[in-house]
């Protein structure tokens, strides 16, 4: 009995096939555009976990003082 054959190529991820996807669908300008505005997104959502962890030591240090 014989193993089945090994692919000597790789299965696109689904984040792959869906920027082929959207690069056929979108011109290169609006990609970008779309790219920056994720990126604000997830740069967004790192400064208000950094606030919120801030304010949790500043609390913190506020309890001890008192």
């Amino acid at each position: 009995m014989q193993a089945a054959p090994v692919r000597a190529t790789a299965i696109p991820s689904f984040t792959t096939a869906l920027r082929a996807v959207e690069s056929l669908l979108m011109g290169s300008g609006q990609r970008t555009a779309r790219r920056n505005a994720w990126t604000s997104v997830l740069e967004d959502r790192r400064r208000a976990k950094d606030r919120v962890e801030a304010q949790r030591v500043l609390d913190q240090v506020t309890v001890v003082r008192h």
